[in-house]
């Protein structure tokens, strides 16, 4: 808030007042703002050029008039009411300190102005002066960036919007990428997993048809030597009808029983296979003297043995174990059974206990194995290249390991070409198939 004392002023430069009223005039006109000078009451004494333009009146239309008529209808609503408070009080809430307000030109259009307003004394008189500041540009400059800024913000939002539409579309993408690799993955390995069973599948067919030729050939060549001399037997034993015959009777009747034996061993062979291959063989555990299972198959064995071979067990103890009786004497009897006919001497049959079992040794004299062969001595249908006319399937080897498994032995043979063959089982003592299946969760 100033005041201003027009008679010093006009002291001071020693203008008259004519002078002073055109130095006024001149100096409001020119003013690039609006100048408005209302007296105690509001009522418009004098206004420049500036003020014209800007509210559209001419300066007779406003001179005279209360200033209201360039308000909006707010602050006109309260003009009155605040400049009497103030002559009352003194209290300024615009006068000496400006702000942004709104005018309204003629034609009703609403601007922003920037109002400062001043007190002036003159001759005792109180008149105010409102210098006016168009802010149409500046708003219109700050509307223009408001816009501006809102058109930003929409496309940052635009922006963002299809930049997550993007980044979702290539997440759907990789995830179904991924989802197709995955299967991709899923369906190669099972293709594989087929391919391998297949190939299993075509193996095992494979080796099926090689057994199954192998067994047709074995069984066709097997069966027929025993049954041609059963054949030629019979027919000659019709020949000898004299008392003095007998022996040549007896000698073809011998034969015929060998010939039996050896179809009964054949059978057994193929019969004892079939049920391990099936997974029929049941398991019947009792205490078994093996001196008593022994003696037993040296028995069985008694019309194969060749003349003069004896089999001798040492020593002589009834040891016993918890196995199965009818799995043992097959084992022994097999193993027995080959020494004999690969051997044309003594069989020793040798009982050694062991820590946790015994230790049955069977040893012979015969032609032995060649190391090359040895190798394939549990193979199904394997027989050694040196076995020549010896009647065999090629199956024994074979049985008598599988049979040892079930019951919990193990065999091992140890042979030198020529010079004789070892047979090591080895029974362990208190083997329980029936615990051993419950361990291994069967």
């Amino acid at each position: 808030m100033f005041f201003i004392d027009f008679r010093n002023f006009i002291s001071i430069f020693m203008i008259n007042d004519v002078d002073l009223r055109l130095l006024f005039e001149s100096v409001l006109d020119t003013a690039v703002d609006g100048i408005i000078i209302i007296d105690a009451k509001g009522i418009v004494i004098n206004v420049n050029q500036a003020v014209v333009r800007l509210f559209e009146y001419q300066k007779s239309e406003v001179i005279g008039q209360n200033v209201r008529m360039l308000m909006n209808r707010d602050d006109a609503s309260k003009h009155d009411q605040y400049l009497e408070r103030y002559n009352q009080t003194k209290e300024a809430r615009v006068i000496g300190i400006g702000r942004q307000v709104i005018a309204r030109a003629k034609s009703g259009n609403l601007f922003p102005v920037q109002l400062a307003v001043s007190e002036v004394m003159l001759n005792d008189r109180i008149i105010f002066t409102g210098i006016i500041h168009d802010l149409s540009d500046i708003s219109k400059a700050l509307d223009d960036l408001e816009e501006l800024n809102r058109e930003l913000d929409k496309r940052v939002v635009d922006r963002t919007y299809q930049v997550e539409k993007v980044v979702n579309q290539l997440l759907s993408t990789n995830n179904k990428l991924k989802k197709e690799v995955k299967e991709r993955v899923e369906a190669e390995q099972l293709l594989r997993q087929k391919e391998e069973e297949l190939q299993k599948a075509l193996s095992s067919e494979r080796v099926l048809n090689e057994l199954k030729s192998r067994f047709v050939s074995t069984a066709s060549h097997e069966f027929r030597t025993p049954l041609a001399t059963i054949l030629s037997s019979a027919s000659i034993i019709l020949k000898y009808t004299k008392e003095e015959e007998q022996v040549n009777r007896e000698k073809h009747v011998s034969k015929i029983k060998n010939a039996v034996n050896h179809l009964t061993g054949l059978l057994n062979d193929f019969l004892s296979l079939s049920r391990l291959e099936e997974g029929r063989v049941n398991i019947m555990e009792e205490q078994v003297s093996l001196a008593s299972v022994l003696e037993e198959v040296r028995e069985d064995l008694s019309g194969v043995k060749k003349q003069n071979q004896e089999i001798v067990f040492s020593p002589d103890s009834s040891f016993e174990v918890n196995t199965d009786k009818h799995i043992l004497k097959n084992i022994l009897f097999n193993i027995l059974s080959n020494a004999i006919k690969y051997s044309d001497t003594n069989i020793d049959a040798v009982i050694n206990p062991q820590e946790e079992g015994f230790c049955i040794s069977i040893a012979d004299k015969g032609i032995g194995i060649p190391n090359d062969d040895q190798r394939h001595l549990f193979t199904r249908f394997f027989r050694a290249t040196n076995v020549g006319n010896v009647q065999g399937t090629g199956l024994g080897l074979n049985i008598v390991k599988r049979y040892c498994e079930l019951i919990g032995a193990t065999i091992d043979i140890q042979s030198e070409y020529g010079e004789g063959t070892t047979v090591n089982i080895i029974i362990p003592k208190y083997f329980n198939h029936k615990r051993d299946e419950e361990n291994s969760g069967h």
